[in-house]
């Protein structure tokens, strides 16, 4: 988005404290975020903490950078990443409230086996990390396919492969451990 020198310099100015340069960075790369976390089914004010997470994720790592001309990808993959913990946080509430849980242990294995099954998810490529999250969030199959910008006719045939590939990743998991 831009010269990318112009990115690296407004990057570089930033970190050193420029509100001017962040303001820039802000101004250019804020819709984008926006358009990826809006994509991921987030109402606006879980749109908003998404991108908010992801801004102070830069925030974090300044000086860490090392392609300040990829900074927009950067930037997308992080607001996704953001986007997707939000949506993993409405599905499992933390912590565990255990005084309704008659059983503490069984409810502490249950989150164990959430964790681990969102972990899994987190970890296939998309567009099936995107499709699940939109599956667990009961999107319809017409608003999945707006979306994912996939034919709606696909869906069910994606929906399906998508789940072989998370079953085989979750039986791989348990036979390794």
């Amino acid at each position: 988005m831009g010269d990318p020198r112009a990115v690296a310099e407004l990057l570089a100015a930033a970190a050193d404290g420029d509100r001017m340069a962040w303001d820039e960075l802000v101004a250019r790369f804020t819709p984008r975020m926006w358009s990826v976390v809006r994509a991921c089914g987030l109402n606006d004010a879980d749109a908003a903490d998404a991108v908010q997470g992801a801004w102070l994720r830069l925030v974090e790592n300044l000086h860490t950078i090392r392609n300040p001309a990829g900074l927009g990808a950067w930037l997308s993959t992080t607001a996704r990443r953001e986007a997707l913990r939000v949506l993993r946080r409405e599905l499992l509430p933390l912590p565990l409230d255990l005084a309704e849980d008659s059983d503490p242990a069984a409810a502490i294995l249950e989150a164990d086996a959430h964790r681990l099954l969102w972990q899994a998810i987190s970890s296939l490529n998309e567009p099936c990390r995107t499709l699940l999250t939109l599956m667990a969030h009961r999107v319809g199959n017409q608003q999945s396919a707006v979306r994912l910008g996939l034919p709606l006719g696909s869906i069910g045939p994606s929906r399906e492969r998508c789940l072989k590939k998370l079953r085989t990743l979750i039986s791989h998991e348990e036979t390794v451990h």
